[in-house]
């Protein structure tokens, strides 16, 4: 994995694939440890205080677990095989949000950032959610005289069957998320299933022979993985797998945003010894810092145990 600069945004380089980091906004979410992580052990959080802060707690100088939760809004720019792969879209400009009043109409310059990595909406050719939470698909659409249309007009939507079925308003699930999921469907998923640019796909999907899509389920019923391996190097995109470097101390700390969480802790347990084993790095979708990180394994006697052994090679925000 190397690292260059492509007009202002830090490049990695993993195999043939190059990997850009574009940021919609980064900041605090105004939740505590024990909302964000319920019931969790305050061990993950005091026994690791000094990776946590400033990039992933923010406080005014209290205690750690009065501190707030810190994430980063952003997607990850994949070029490969000659195409431009984005993982994810944010929370995006325009969007009612009822459920997230901070999501709310928001103005952001993403596009902007977007640009200045050297993508315009019409470059892009894959769009993948990892799962269909709002602040993951927001800027799969944009309000165009009144009507939601894709962002990304050249673009094929990955999207995952399972959490389709559970989202479709018709299926009558409830969910932790509350009723503005219904919301998210209407002005970001449906618009792109009109266009005829989405594509549903649930277990493996193959995006290219670099890319894969691999089903990751319990932070939703689709969530879902991305793994890059190319000449050699491996990593991989986690998506909402983990939240918080908190979670590496104990993959049991499930967030309150966890559909099942005894599911995303058993998906922890099972992506964790494998990225330790091969020294993979991954990269979830709202880590601020720099973005990305590897684990070490070690037996603690009740089971394993991990921490973070090297951080990406990426400037932190």
């Amino acid at each position: 994995m190397t690292i260059s600069n492509l007009e202002t945004a830090p490049v990695l380089t993993i195999g043939d694939v190059t990997v850009t980091r574009v940021v919609e906004s980064v900041g605090s979410i105004g939740m505590t440890p024990e909302q964000f992580f319920p019931g969790t052990d305050p061990a993950a959080w005091t026994g690791g205080a000094d990776q946590l802060r400033p990039h992933f707690l923010e406080s005014d100088g209290d205690t750690v677990l009065s501190s707030t939760a810190r994430v980063a809004m952003q997607t990850w720019v994949l070029r490969s095989g000659g195409k431009v792969i984005l993982i994810d879209t944010c929370v995006g400009n325009d969007k009612d949000r009822p459920d997230v009043p901070s999501w709310s109409q928001l103005q952001t310059e993403f596009l902007g950032r977007l640009a200045a990595a050297g993508i315009a909406p019409q470059d892009v050719d894959v769009v993948v959610n990892t799962h269909l939470h709002a602040d993951h698909v927001g800027w799969n659409t944009r309000l165009v005289d009144g009507v939601w249309v894709p962002t990304f007009p050249n673009a094929e939507y990955l999207l995952p069957a399972k959490d389709l079925d559970f989202w479709n308003p018709a299926s009558g699930n409830s969910t932790i998320m509350g009723e503005g999921a219904h919301t998210v469907w209407a002005d970001s998923i449906m618009p792109v299933f009109d266009a005829g640019q989405a594509t549903a796909w649930s277990g493996q999907h193959r995006i290219d022979k670099a890319l894969t899509l691999e089903a990751a389920p319990g932070h939703t019923p689709g969530a879902s993985i991305v793994r890059l391996s190319s000449n050699g190097e491996e990593v991989l995109f986690v998506g909402d797998t983990l939240h918080s470097p908190a979670q590496v101390h104990d993959v049991h700390t499930s967030s309150c945003f966890d559909e099942d969480p005894a599911t995303a802790n058993a998906t922890r347990e099972r992506i964790f010894p494998e990225a330790a084993e091969k020294g993979l790095t991954m990269f979830p979708a709202h880590f601020g810092g720099h973005g990305g990180f590897k684990v070490s394994k070690s037996d603690s006697g009740s089971g394993p145990l991990f921490t973070v052994s090297e951080w990406a090679p990426l400037v932190a925000i």
